[in-house]
C-alpha cells in the first residue's frame, strides 16, 4: 500500500494442556509455551508495531507464590524486548541455582512467566498515545484469585461514551475514557457479581471461606459473565481474557468483523488473529485450524476442558474485507487465492484503458503488499493473450511457418519491477519542504524499462486511501521513465467512508475519494447541498443510533464511479507530470466475487454492520463541515 495506515491489533492465547515437565522431556525446554508465543507474535508483527505485551498465569501454585506475571513494551522492537527481558530472568535463575534450575517444578515456583496460560498482544494505536499504559494486556487486580482479570483484544468500540455511562450507572467511578479499560471494567463488574453469587450460594451450604474460594474457581460461569458484559458493545472485536485462577476466554463480535482462529491437540490449545501463523508455528495442516464463530466465545476452564458457546446472537456475517485485501498475511491459502482473484477482476478495465495495446504496455506494482494481486492481474492478461495467440495461429491455416509461429508465441505481457522501495530511508528531516524531498527518495525506479513516449505504464496498488504518497512521490518518479501514460490500478474500491472497527481511517477529509466528490459538487454549483446535508446529519445525531441513516451516502449519489475516479486522478496529478494519468478502481462486485466470505464493505459503500458505524459516519461529516480534524468516536 502506498499510503501508510495503521490497523487492527494482533492477539494470541496459549493454554498448555500438559505439565511443564512434559514439554521439558519432549522438547528439551519447559519454556515451550513461551517459545511458541514468541513465534506467534513475531509472525504477527504486521498487526502491531506500536507496542506489545505478554501475561502468564501459573496454575495451582502454593499460597504466597506470585502466579500472575506481565510485561509490556513500547520499544521499537517491542516483542523482542519483552522476551529478551524474560530470557534474562531465566539466565539469572540458572546462574544462581545451577543444580535446581533443571527441575521444571522448581522453575515454575521460582521463575516468573513459567505459566501454563499465556496471553500475548501486538498493538497498533488508533487512539491514545504510544505509552506503556496503552499497551495490552490490561490487568484488574484483586487478592481473590477468581477476581483477577487480564484482558487483551483486537477491537474498536463505537460507543465508549455510552459504556462509560453504564459503568457509572452500575456505581463505578471510571478514571480513564478508553474502550479497553471500559471493556475490562465491564467484564470485571460481572466477574465480581458472579463471585458474589457463588460465595453466597456456598456460604449457605455451610462451607468456610477457604473452601468457598476453591468452589468458586470450579463453578465460575464465564459464559454468563460475557453475556452480561457484552450486551451494549457496538463494534468489531476479538476479546481475549484470563481469570486469575486459570479460566480463559476469547469472544468474537456477532458480525465477525475481526478474525480469530483456533487450534487444539493433546498438548496445547491456541487462539490467534491469523490462521497461517498457527499453521507455521505448530506445523499443522489448514484443516486443523478452524475459525471461531461470530458471537461465540471459546471458554477454557482451569482443568483444561473447553467449549465454544454462543454468547451473542450472530448477525449477518460482515467480516472485514480489508483483512483480505491488505491487512492479513498473504500466505493464508484463502487470502492468497482471493488477492489473485482481485487482480484478475481488473483485467477488462485495464484492457479498456490501454485500448488492448499490450505490445506497448508495461505492467508493474507498488511493493510489497500488492504483489499477490498483481500476479492475478498478469495471469488474467496472459489468459487474454493465449486466446489471442490461438486465434492468430488458427488464422494462419496452411500458411503456418516456424517464423510466423515464433512471432505469435513470443507475444507476452511486459512485466517489470519498475517501482522499488528503499527500506533504509528514514524521514528524519522535520521541516515540511525538506521532508517532501526526502519522501521522493523512499521509492525508486528501474530505469530503461519503458519505451519513452510510446509505452503506457500500468502500476497496481492494493488500495488508495489519501493518495499523498502517489502525488508527492510515486507519480513523479514514474514520470522519469517518460511513459506516454500512467495508469494506477487499485485492487480495492474507492475508500469513501470512515472505519470505526479498528482501522485508522476515521477522518473523512483524509480520503481522496471524498475530496473528489466534494470538488465535483462544488464545480456543479451545488455547494448548498453540503449545508443541507450538514443540518440533516446533525438532526440524525439527535436520534438513537439504531434509528439513524447514513447521510454521507447522499454525497456520492449524484456521481458515478468513473466520474469520481477521473476527479481523483485530476487531484493527484502533480502539475509537472508530463504523462497522462488515469486511475482505475476495483468494483464492489469484483470485491465481493473475489472475497465471498468477507463481505464487510462499509468503508467502500457506507453500509455499516452496526448502528454505531452509521452514527460515526454522520459525526465524521459534521466534523468535516465544522473543520474538526478528529476521529468521530
Amino acid at each position: 500500500m502506498s499510503d501508510k495506515i495503521q490497523h487492527e491489533c494482533g492477539v494470541a492465547l496459549i493454554r498448555l494442556l500438559k505439565p511443564l515437565s512434559y514439554y521439558k522431556e519432549k522438547y528439551g525446554s519447559s519454556r515451550y509455551g513461551l517459545h511458541k508465543m514468541y513465534q506467534l507474535m513475531d509472525k504477527m508483527i504486521n498487526r502491531g508495531q506500536d507496542g506489545a505485551g505478554v501475561a502468564t498465569i501459573k496454575l495451582d501454585v502454593e499460597e504466597g507464590t506470585p502466579y500472575i506475571d506481565r510485561l509490556r513494551s513500547v520499544e521499537p522492537k517491542a516483542t523482542q524486548d519483552i522476551f529478551s527481558q524474560i530470557n534474562d530472568l531465566y539466565l539469572d535463575a540458572k546462574q544462581k541455582n545451577p543444580e535446581t534450575y533443571q527441575d521444571a517444578e522448581w522453575q515454575k515456583k521460582n521463575i516468573p512467566f513459567m505459566g501454563e496460560l499465556i496471553l500475548g498482544h501486538l498493538r497498533y494505536g488508533t487512539f491514545g498515545g504510544n505509552t506503556i499504559q496503552s499497551c495490552h494486556p490490561f490487568r484488574r487486580q484483586n487478592n481473590w484469585m477468581a477476581r483477577n482479570l487480564l484482558v487483551a483484544g483486537n477491537f474498536n468500540l463505537t460507543n465508549v461514551d455510552e459504556l462509560l455511562e453504564h459503568l457509572v450507572e452500575l456505581g463505578q467511578h471510571p478514571t480513564v475514557k478508553a474502550d479497553t479499560v471500559t471493556v475490562m471494567e465491564k467484564i470485571g463488574h460481572f466477574l465480581d457479581k458472579e463471585n458474589d453469587r457463588l460465595f453466597r450460594f456456598f456460604k449457605d451450604k455451610g462451607l468456610n471461606n477457604f473452601d468457598i474460594s476453591k468452589e468458586i474457581q470450579k463453578h465460575l460461569d464465564v459464559a454468563s459473565i460475557l453475556t452480561e458484559s457484552s450486551k451494549r458493545w457496538d463494534g468489531g472485536y476479538v476479546m481475549a481474557g484470563m481469570i486469575g485462577h486459570g479460566d480463559a476466554f476469547v469472544l468474537r463480535d456477532p458480525v465477525g468483523i475481526r478474525p480469530a482462529y483456533v487450534y487444539k491437540d493433546d498438548e496445547v490449545l491456541v487462539v490467534a488473529s491469523e490462521r497461517p501463523i498457527i499453521q507455521t508455528v505448530f506445523n499443522v495442516d489448514i484443516s486443523k485450524v478452524r475459525e471461531l464463530n461470530p458471537g461465540a466465545a471459546l471458554i477454557i476452564k482451569k482443568d483444561g476442558t473447553y467449549s465454544e458457546q454462543q454468547i451473542i446472537e450472530p448477525l449477518e456475517r460482515k467480516a472485514c474485507s480489508f483483512e483480505r485485501i491488505y491487512f492479513s498475511r498473504g500466505n493464508d491459502a484463502s487470502i492468497y487465492k482471493e488477492r489473485r482473484q482481485l487482480g484478475c477482476y481488473l483485467v477488462p478495465h485495464v484492457l479498456k484503458a490501454i485500448n488492448s495495446d499490450l505490445e506497448n504496455t508495461v505492467f508493474s506494482y507498488i511493493p510489497n503488499t500488492a504483489e499477490i494481486a498483481f500476479g492475478g492481474l498478469v495471469e488474467g492478461i496472459q489468459d487474454v493473450m493465449i486466446k489471442h495467440k490461438t486465434d492468430e495461429i488458427l488464422k494462419l491455416g496452411q500458411d503456418i511457418s516456424e517464423s510466423s509461429l515464433h512471432h505469435i508465441l513470443s507475444q507476452n505481457p511486459k512485466v517489470h519491477k519498475v517501482v522499488l522501495k528503499d527500506a533504509k530511508q528514514r524521514t528524519f528531516i522535520t521541516d515540511d519542504e525538506s521532508r517532501d524531498d526526502l519522501v521522493n527518495l523512499v521509492y525508486d525506479i528501474t530505469y530503461e524499462t519503458v519505451k519513452k513516449g510510446i509505452d503506457t505504464l500500468v502500476v497496481l496498488d492494493d488500495s488508495i486511501v489519501r493518495g499523498t504518497t502517489l502525488k508527492k512521490s510515486i507519480l513523479r518518479i514514474l514520470d522519469r521513465l517518460n511513459p506516454k501514460k500512467i495508469i494506477i490500478v487499485s485492487s480495492a474500491p474507492q475508500i469513501r467512508y470512515p472505519d470505526c472497527y479498528g482501522i485508522d481511517m476515521a477522518v473523512l477529509g483524509k480520503f481522496i475519494a471524498f475530496d473528489a466528490v466534494i470538488s465535483l459538487i462544488k464545480e456543479s454549483g451545488n455547494a448548498s447541498m453540503l449545508d443541507r446535508l450538514y443540518e440533516k446529519a446533525k438532526a440524525e445525531l439527535l436520534k438513537p443510533k439504531e434509528e439513524q441513516i447514513n447521510v454521507v451516502q447522499e454525497i456520492y449519489a449524484s456521481f458515478n464511479d468513473e466520474q469520481i475516479s477521473e476527479k481523483i486522478a485530476a487531484l493527484l496529478k502533480p502539475k509537472d507530470l508530463k504523462a497522462d494519468l488515469q486511475i482505475i478502481y476495483q468494483t464492489i462486485e469484483g470485491l465481493h466475487q473475489s472475497c465471498p466470505q468477507n463481505l464487510g464493505d462499509w468503508y467502500f459503500t457506507g453500509n455499516y454492520p452496526t448502528p454505531g458505524g452509521t452514527k460515526v459516519a454522520n459525526k465524521a461529516f459534521v466534523n468535516y463541515m465544522e473543520g474538526k480534524n478528529e476521529r468521530a468516536y
